[in-house]
């Protein structure tokens, strides 16, 4: 029997990287996982990220340190409040305060190096144009603009080992849609988390945007969000040991 293929997903421990980890698994490919502790408030989804890397069995799990507080210009990594108890229209009216600058780059700039030294040719990212439609970095072109440049980028790709693809397969899903196919794939949404701005032992503000689209999405799905089922301070602290540099 031949190896599996290997995919780098990237994993923030929220709804939408969780259904794409099983989308890629369930297709048959060695997950490779890959977190970042960026210096984001909701800094919860890290340890949500790493219990669901461990149930889901992926082959590999790290979790990379970088700061981009450093930079700010966002409500996820500096002092600026995050947007509470908005409606749809206010929500699609620009780009919210939440966006951080150049962050799917930056991620898909690590997943890309760690995809051609791991010999993987495939990326998954759960990037959403629907729900998200003001992130300029969860488009279509976007997305194909950066698969353009990776293949022009790397050395495994000019001289034709390689060539990078990225997958969006929620790309134009609605919640509800995201949340139906996960589940038929076995996804405990209870370990997942999606609050921009937790509480100290973790619990969702049930008012940000990303919480209001949660609770959306599970409510046309017709079932209740199983993550008001858990308590945070006991769901999350499971031990992990993180991978770190080249095996």
């Amino acid at each position: 029997m031949s190896p599996a293929r290997k995919a780098i997903v990237l994993l923030s421990g929220g709804l939408d990287s969780t259904t794409v980890l099983a989308i890629a698994k369930a297709q048959g490919f060695e997950i490779h996982a890959l977190s970042f502790q960026y210096g984001q408030r909701h800094a919860v989804e890290i340890d949500a990220a790493r219990t669901i890397a461990q149930a889901m069995g992926v082959a590999r799990h790290i979790v990379v340190p970088i700061d981009l507080r450093v930079f700010g210009g966002s409500a996820l990594t500096s002092d600026i409040a995050v947007p509470k108890d908005r409606g749809q229209a206010e929500m699609d009216a620009g780009i919210p305060i939440t966006y951080v600058p150049a962050r799917n780059t930056i991620f898909l700039s690590f997943a890309l190096a760690f995809a051609e030294v791991s010999e993987a040719a495939d990326i998954f990212i759960g990037v959403n144009a629907l729900d998200y439609s003001g992130y300029p970095d969860c488009r279509p072109e976007y997305v194909k603009a950066f698969e353009d440049m990776a293949n022009l980028a790397i050395k495994a790709a000019v001289e034709g080992s390689l060539r990078v693809r990225i997958h969006t397969p929620l790309i134009d899903w609605t919640k509800a849609q995201i949340i139906r196919r996960g589940l038929e794939l076995g996804v405990d949404y209870g370990l997942t988390t999606s609050c921009y701005d937790p509480t100290p032992e973790g619990d969702a503000c049930g008012r940000c945007d990303s919480c209001q689209l949660r609770a959306k999405g599970f409510a046309e799905a017709g079932m209740a969000d199983p993550r008001l089922a858990r308590r945070a301070s006991s769901t999350f602290r499971t031990p992990f040991v993180e991978a770190r540099g080249a095996k």
